[in-house]
Parts: C-alpha cells; sequence; structure tokens
C-alpha cells in the first residue's frame, strides 16, 4: 500500500526471517524439529506426571502447567511459520493475526506467572519443609493456576484489542515471522503513545512483580541451603532448583530484552531472532532440562520404559 492511501488494512505480509529459498528450506527443517521435540516434550512430561503416583506433588503439578503453557505456546506460533516457509507470499488475515496477538501475549504471560508460582512452590518446600503439605494444599495450588490463566487470558484479550484499535493504513507488512505487538504498533498511522504506554506498563508491571516473587523466594532458599549441616542435603537441594533458575534466567532475559526497551532502542531485525530463541526455542528447552537435571523424573522414565518392555516381553511370550 502506498502512503496516503488510506484503505482498510484486511491482511498482513509476514516477512519471516529470511527471503531466501535455500533458506527457507533449512529453516522450515529447523522449526519442524524444535516444534516435534517440543510437542513430544511438553505433552510427554505432562503424561508422565499424570500416570506416576510418586509425581503427585504441587511441584510436579506446576511442572505439567508449565509443560501446557509451553505446548500451547509454540503451538501458537510455530505451525504457522512452518506453512509460511512454503509459500511465497505469507499472508495472514486482520483477524487471524488479532487471534495471534491474543493468544501470544497470553502465553507470555502464563509463562512469567507459572515461573513465579514454581519459585514460590520451592522457596515453601525447601523453608518450611514440615509445614510443606499444610501451606500448599491442592486446592490452593489449584486456586493459583487458575488465577494465572484467567488473568493471563485478560491481559492478552486487552492488549490485542488496543492493539487492532489502532489505524492501519500506509503499510501491511510485518518485519516478524509471526504476529506480534512491537512490529504491528510500527505499521499503525494512528497515535501509538497509549498503546506503548500500556505495552511498557503491563509488561513492565509482570515482569517486575514476577521477577520480585522470584528473587525474593530465592534469596530466602539460598539462605536456607546455607543452613542445612549436611553435604549431601545440600546438593539435592541446589539441585532440586538448579533446572528452575536455569529456566528463569533464559527467559526473563529474552522476555525483557524483547519487551522493555525504549522505542528509539529497538532493532525489529534483532528482535525477530530474539524471539525466536523465546518463542520457539524455550518452549523446547524447558521439558528437557526439568527431566535430564531432575532425578526424580529420570527414574519415573526408566519405570515406565522399564514397565513397557516388560509388558512386550509379556505380549511375546504368551504369542509363542
Amino acid at each position: 500500500m502506498e502512503k496516503g492511501n488510506h484503505s482498510v488494512v484486511t491482511e498482513f505480509i509476514l516477512l519471516g526471517l529470511t527471503d531466501n529459498p535455500e533458506l527457507q528450506v533449512i529453516v522450515f527443517g529447523v522449526f519442524l524439529l524444535i516444534y516435534l521435540v517440543s510437542v513430544v516434550g511438553n505433552l510427554g512430561l505432562i503424561v508422565l506426571i499424570q500416570i506416576t503416583p510418586q509425581l503427585h506433588t504441587p511441584m510436579y503439578f506446576f511442572l505439567s502447567h508449565l509443560a501446557f503453557v509451553d505446548f500451547y505456546g509454540t503451538s501458537t506460533i510455530t505451525p504457522n511459520t512452518l506453512v509460511n516457509c512454503l509459500r511465497e507470499i505469507k499472508s495472514m488475515s486482520f483477524y487471524a493475526c488479532a487471534t495471534q496477538v491474543c493468544c501470544f501475549i497470553t502465553f507470555s504471560v502464563w509463562e512469567l506467572l507459572m515461573l513465579s508460582v514454581m519459585a514460590y512452590d520451592r522457596f515453601v518446600a525447601i523453608c518450611n519443609p514440615l509445614l510443606y503439605v499444610v501451606l500448599m494444599p491442592r486446592k490452593l495450588c489449584i486456586q493459583m493456576i487458575a488465577s494465572s490463566y484467567i488473568y493471563g487470558f485478560i491481559v492478552g484479550l486487552v492488549q490485542a484489542v488496543a492493539t487492532f484499535h489502532m489505524s492501519f493504513c500506509d503499510s501491511n507488512v510485518v518485519n516478524q515471522f509471526y504476529c506480534d505487538d512491537v512490529p504491528l504498533i510500527a505499521l499503525a498511522c494512528s497515535d501509538t503513545h497509549v498503546k506503548e504506554l500500556m505495552l511498557l506498563i503491563i509488561a513492565g508491571f509482570n515482569v517486575f512483580c514476577s521477577l520480585i516473587i522470584v528473587l525474593m523466594s530465592y534469596v530466602f532458599i539460598v539462605f536456607a541451603i546455607l543452613r542445612i549441616q549436611s553435604a549431601v542435603g545440600r546438593q539435592k537441594a541446589f539441585s532440586t532448583c538448579a533446572s528452575h533458575v536455569f529456566s528463569i534466567s533464559l527467559y526473563y532475559g529474552t522476555l525483557s530484552f524483547m519487551y522493555l526497551q525504549p522505542k528509539s532502542s529497538h532493532s525489529l531485525d534483532k528482535d525477530k531472532f530474539a524471539s525466536v530463541f523465546y518463542a520457539v526455542v524455550i518452549p523446547m528447552l524447558n521439558p528437557l532440562i526439568y527431566s535430564l537435571r531432575n532425578q526424580e523424573v529420570k527414574n519415573a522414565m526408566k519405570k515406565v520404559i522399564d514397565k513397557n518392555h516388560h509388558y512386550i516381553f509379556i505380549q511375546k511370550f504368551l504369542k509363542k
């Protein structure tokens, strides 16, 4: 669309990660592999937690919901990106774009809240182990998760409505591989100050509050671990928290880089590649981090595999 032609935008064109056909094939292959690993890892972790009685604790209850959120988040972005890699014109309708923005912001908020809830859970478990069952009853866990889902959806809906309430009339080309708030704001031909302020305040509030909960929880956790007399006990406590700390560092770092910069500092090309990390890669890494670094999860996986091998052996024996 040429500037000054104020026709209503009915679809958006996504630039994607590259316009090189050969590189698009590579991007397709990499994204497909990442998506398959993410789906299998997250859904597998949910199923493993559900079928293993030893994992029916608040910690793994929250972990199963983190896995669901990661599956939801990557499924919001990756399938459409895979389709676009095979298309010459990477178009998305106005309403499909609005839906994707709402869903992705919802995912981002859910991820923050899940990481915060998990940090609080670890704080209670390590600092008050004798009262853990009393302080973290199942009813409270469900209320925390339900509140997180409701709040995240409201934030996503409000932000999406604010974004698509703006006028888009000069260009419909989005410098991103999915519909995202920041490049869409850059396209708006109406006043964007209110939307930019909303984005900065709401994103800043969510990240700040979540980070405060996480930091305070881990300050108390570190002091509690240092008071443990047994070296084995300290090592076990640190091991329990290590995967969560690593996951937190990855997510908060990339999210802050994306959304907590002033407009003058934004580079859409840099943001594009940073968003690949937190929108596509992190949902794949989380189940790997929590399974490979968690002895209880590894033991549960081993039992399931051994049980299935035993079942297959019995079937073969009966057929003979």
